[in-house]
């Protein structure tokens, strides 16, 4: 029996989802079975409402979540303006020569290891929160700035490359009717380009609930629930670097594992959340 090429990519597409699919399933219900004895010992809602007090039995994870709440969304939100006006010069707005320098200077970024971030945050960043604001420098507000910067070169590649994507023929058709360089932008370029840019999002959010280094650098790390972007903060992330070196047995080392899954949830959600907007947006177009 021969088979065609289009049936073999098939098989081979489906598969590879099929095993996608039980890759990240088998990843949360290993989580779930190596958390379930701290599940046992404490009931569900103080592990995910609770304070952090091993030393009283408390294991809740309430700080970090909200730590990791402070810092990921707001870099997020501050990174979004950057990128999609970096975006738009790069592929629309700009001249040959900018346009050339700023993609350069976008993709040299990507390459920047996540801790020179942090070291730059460390003797630039914080000094001038410090002297500004008071306090040690070490707060919510200096992790949101340099993630915001860590993940813009993200945003703006999926940005820029969706933009690039749409048919130059529809783009052609609006400059003849007389559309100026930003209104192609705006009213063709843009809605054509929207599934691509809201992956760029998704990702680039992703990497910010999930970073470790810069909220380990900067943030300072106090198992408490910020009331302020000048508070110390510890994410999710931070807490399973610093507690992994507990014993394996222990319910303080589980409770790396309740991390895990509340990381889980929140990028599942935002997944889900944001391609429920992007069509509901497609279909009202």
């Amino acid at each position: 029996m021969i088979f065609s090429r289009e049936t073999i990519a098939k098989n081979v597409f489906l598969f590879c989802t099929l095993a996608s699919t039980v890759t990240i399933s088998s990843i949360l219900l290993f989580m779930i079975a190596l958390g379930l004895p701290l599940f046992q010992e404490s009931s569900f809602l103080s592990i995910w409402t609770g304070p952090w007090d091993p030393y009283q039995g408390l294991y809740g994870i309430r700080p970090m979540i909200s730590g990791t709440l402070w810092i990921a969304l707001p870099a997020t939100a501050l990174s979004l303006p950057l990128s999609l006006g970096t975006s738009f010069v790069i592929t629309s707005l700009g001249g040959r020569e900018l346009r050339r320098m700023l993609g350069a200077l976008v993709r040299f970024m990507t390459g920047i290891p996540t801790v020179i971030y942090g070291f730059v945050g460390i003797f630039l960043l914080m000094p001038l929160i410090r002297e500004g604001f008071g306090g040690a420098g070490m707060c919510v507000l200096a992790a949101v700035i340099v993630l915001a910067i860590l993940i813009s070169p993200t945003m703006i590649l999926f940005f820029s490359d969706s933009l690039l994507s749409v048919d130059p023929g529809d783009v052609q058709a609006a400059k003849a009717l007389g559309a100026d360089r930003a209104q192609r932008l705006l009213y063709i370029i843009m809605p054509k380009a929207l599934n691509g840019m809201i992956s760029g999002f998704i990702l680039a959010l992703g990497r910010a609930l999930g970073d470790t280094l810069i909220s380990l650098m900067l943030a300072g790390n106090a198992i408490r629930a910020p009331r302020g972007f000048l508070e110390p903060a510890r994410t999710l992330t931070a807490h399973i670097a610093l507690v992994n070196a507990a014993d394996f047995n222990s319910l303080e080392f589980r409770s790396i594992f309740t991390c895990g899954i509340a990381l889980y949830l929140f990028t599942t959600t935002a997944v889900i959340a944001v391609r429920f907007i992007g069509r509901k947006k497609s279909v009202m177009q």
